[in-house]
């Protein structure tokens, strides 16, 4: 199996390279040209993967689909964290004030006296 694909894809492989020389060669010559501003044209280089990108980033939240996934991704980074954060707050103040109300914890090295 692995024979027959050998020269095919090496082929495949200089053919994607040699379109990448010629693109970034097309792109280099565009941005060194120095009468690219007396031309009429914008002061940039319109890169159509550059607006797709943009484009993308700008829609993103019109083409999301809700789906179990997303779903669980969003209470597991959003709601767990939180929730966590919470209880560890509540039981670290809940020991805090049982031991100052035993007396465990003087009056005059709390940190926090008016708490």
């Amino acid at each position: 199996m692995a024979g027959t694909d050998g020269p095919t894809s090496s082929r495949a492989v200089e053919e994607r390279a040699a379109v990448r020389a010629a693109v970034k060669r097309e792109y280099l010559k565009q941005v060194t040209n120095p009468h690219r501003h007396a031309s009429g044209e914008g002061g940039y280089l319109f890169d159509p993967a550059l607006q797709r990108f943009m484009s993308m980033k700008a829609t993103q939240y019109d083409h999301f689909k809700p789906t179990p996934r997303a779903s669980r991704a969003g209470f597991f980074l959003v709601f767990v964290p939180i929730a966590t954060f919470c209880y560890m707050l509540k039981t670290s103040r809940d020991k805090f004030e049982h031991k100052c109300r035993t007396g465990q914890v003087s009056y005059a090295s709390r940190e926090f006296k008016f708490v």
